[in-house]
């Protein structure tokens, strides 16, 4: 079925190259964008690693599954230009890994999840570990992407990329993945960015991919001011919650109110630092009380600091 609709989709570029581009270039901006959410239905903060990656495997049918787990990281690291270290063999391994890679038994986990990786930081900027843990008979399909979440990527889109929930591919990136690791580990980007100041480096990468820029500006202008308008809604409690919101298993009343809280404050740096929005401070100072208001300590300080 999927390589059917692929190549009905392609047909469709064909016919209509102008309408087609344009709408798969939006899209993949909203991939971007929700690429910024975690499982649990709340926006998140991009973390990133700062230093080499050294991995160990452990568990059942190691050497079953290591080149291929070995081959995603490898693929995910040379994007974002990380150095990746098998430390297995080592004899003192277990000190000297930074990222452990655990294959269980067929009967661990949950059927509806079958792999889940843990990304350890002291504060929500760097990693400083990470943990996979992964079902031996479903290692090879959570293979990517477990190494995206690996990289601190941790959402699940709906687009083309391996993070999808019902991924389009699970044996190598694909090309929005690639535009993802090359933005999170580019220059521009910083462990600690919030949403707003994230997304314009992710949407120029996938400008530069683009047959038309100045097609792909004028969308990617026309999807800043829809998202922002949408989170303004949201984070008011107005109006429906954002599409990712309502994919996630994890979601609950809780994490809502939670991510209405941070999406106030992640309102506020916006408008104050200009990201995404064009500097206000009226506009800033009023979101990040609304923040400050329901308990956001971000917020807090930054008012203060900003008084």
């Amino acid at each position: 079925m999927r390589r059917i609709y692929w190549g009905r989709f392609l047909s469709l570029l064909c016919w209509l190259p102008g309408v087609a581009l344009a709408d798969a270039f939006e899209q993949g901006l909203g991939t971007l964008w929700e690429v910024l959410w975690h499982q649990s239905g709340t926006p998140t903060r991009i973390v990133r690693w700062e230093n080499d990656i050294r991995v160990r495997f452990r568990g059942v049918d190691v050497e079953t599954h290591r080149e291929h787990s070995m081959e995603a990281l490898r693929a995910v690291t040379a994007e974002a230009g990380i150095k990746l270290i098998d430390v297995t063999n080592l004899p003192e391994a277990e000190q000297a890994a930074n990222a452990t890679i655990e294959i269980l038994a067929d009967n661990q986990l949950e059927d509806n999840q079958p792999c889940v990786t843990y990304l350890d930081f002291r504060n929500e900027t760097r990693i400083d570990s990470a943990t996979v843990q992964m079902r031996s008979r479903d290692a090879w399909r959570c293979d990517y992407h477990e190494a995206m979440h690996v990289m601190g990527v941790r959402g699940h889109p709906a687009g083309q990329t391996v993070l999808s929930y019902f991924p389009w591919k699970i044996d190598g990136l694909l090309p929005l993945d690639r535009v993802m690791l090359r933005a999170w580990y580019s220059s521009r980007m910083a462990g600690g960015m919030t949403p707003f100041e994230a997304l314009p480096v992710l949407a120029d990468q996938l400008i530069a991919t683009a047959a038309d820029r100045a097609a792909a500006i004028k969308a990617r202008d026309q999807f800043f001011a829809a998202t922002v308008q949408q989170m303004n809604a949201y984070a008011n409690g107005q109006g429906d919650i954002p599409a990712v919101v309502k994919r996630s298993g994890k979601a609950t009343a809780e994490g809502i109110r939670y991510g209405r809280s941070e999406m106030s404050y992640f309102l506020g740096v916006a408008y104050l630092e200009g990201a995404t929005v064009q500097r206000d401070a009226t506009q800033a100072v009023r979101w990040l009380e609304r923040a400050a208001t329901m308990g956001n300590r971000g917020a807090q300080a930054k008012l203060g600091a900003f008084r």
